[in-house]
């Protein structure tokens, strides 16, 4: 038995190996193409656009399962669904949502989702189905007018914590315990004093992320300084940090994060007005949100979806409108390696990477 489990433990250690070694050459060969590359080019790896069918709806909300399986959500109320890489998309849009604005979705595997609508009072709302779209419920529906919420994240497929712009003051935060089947407002005794004009940014379904069985991160703009609130508890304390990304002003702040654990991270975001420079617009952390560097070289311009790239500890993805950066060292530089228009971006562990945006675009990173 003894020799058997060391002969598993070297066959995982092998895979392991092989995996690591695949990524490796696959970032090389990324950070050798040229940041002109298109999708469609026979240059590895790359972007490579999936016909959705769909060039009237924006997809901010991403869900990557693997690299055969992914949803997006967006405007219209539309949900899509592939199950073979991109090859093919299934409309799965929950009946009567054609007036609302998706702009974040989780899902656990290709049957079970949980999405989230956005806008004011009853605009937000919560939708789950089990059964791969074929049937949707509604398990939250917003009847505050105060309140607008942005973001939701799980911990696992039980626990998740949906986020709202602050009311009375203070950011309001959801709790689910049931896989997002029923939600309840927790108390905001926990939560610091919101600063005039703060909000979070529904732009990629990334300004409220999770890693690990406690830890969760809230990314703010709009207000003189952008900040990174994160609590240990699941959303029942929390504490504010400032960081280096722009502020100052409504369409500043930080519209991203992306944590490996829970010491490590990166935030992204900038001005979002597509006539005004976001300089500083990245920053990373080493020790869970406490303190946030700035980028030594950030992105050239405003961006809106990160992403870790799934099997190397030093080597992400980030996205907007005008193109897609790679940093190899932590988030410390990044250089453009994609010119084409993406608001978020998810990566899986078997090496699929997704991304999403307007006019119904939908992209794989191809090997």
């Amino acid at each position: 038995m003894r020799r058997m489990g060391s002969t598993r433990r070297a066959g995982r250690a092998r895979s392991r190996a092989t995996a690591m070694a695949a990524c490796a050459a696959a970032l090389g060969a990324l950070t050798a193409v040229p940041a002109q590359a298109h999708e469609g080019e026979h240059r590895a790896p790359h972007w490579q656009l999936k016909d959705t069918g769909t060039p009237e709806a924006r997809f901010r909300g991403l869900a990557a399962v693997s690299r055969t399986t992914a949803w997006v959500a967006g405007t219209g109320g539309t949900v899509l669904r592939t199950t073979d890489s991109g090859a093919s998309w299934r409309n799965v849009s929950p009946p009567g949502a054609g007036e609302l604005q998706f702009r974040d979705i989780e899902a656990f595997d290709a049957r079970r989702a949980v999405v989230l609508a956005i806008g004011e009072g009853e605009a937000s709302r919560v939708y789950r189905t089990d059964d791969g779209g074929a049937t949707w419920t509604e398990s939250f529906r917003n009847t505050d007018p105060k309140a607008f919420y942005d973001c939701l994240t799980f911990f696992d497929h039980r626990h998740g914590l949906a986020m709202s712009d602050p009311v009375d003051g203070k950011f309001r935060i959801l709790s689910t315990g049931d896989g997002g089947r029923s939600w309840k407002v927790l108390p905001d005794r926990g939560m610091p004093a919101a600063q005039e004009g703060e909000a979070g940014f529904a732009a990629s379904g990334q300004c409220l992320v999770a890693s690990g069985p406690k830890d969760v991160w809230l990314a703010t703009g709009g207000a003189q300084r952008a900040r990174v609130l994160h609590s240990a508890d699941r959303g029942r304390t929390w504490t504010a940090t400032d960081t280096p990304l722009p502020a100052g002003d409504p369409a500043r702040g930080v519209f991203a994060l992306a944590f490996r654990d829970r010491a490590h991270g990166l935030a992204v975001g900038g001005d979002f007005r597509p006539d005004q420079p976001s300089p500083s617009a990245a920053a990373r952390t080493v020790d869970g949100g406490r303190t946030w560097r700035p980028a030594t070289t950030a992105p050239p311009a405003y961006r809106s979806g990160v992403a870790w790239l799934p099997h190397i500890r030093t080597a992400a993805l980030a996205v907007g409108p005008t193109g897609t950066d790679l940093t190899t060292d932590a988030g410390r530089t990044w250089r453009t390696v994609d010119t084409g228009s993406y608001d978020t971006v998810d990566c899986t562990p078997d090496h699929g990477c997704w991304a999403a945006g307007e006019k119904g675009r939908v992209a794989r990173l191809e090997h």
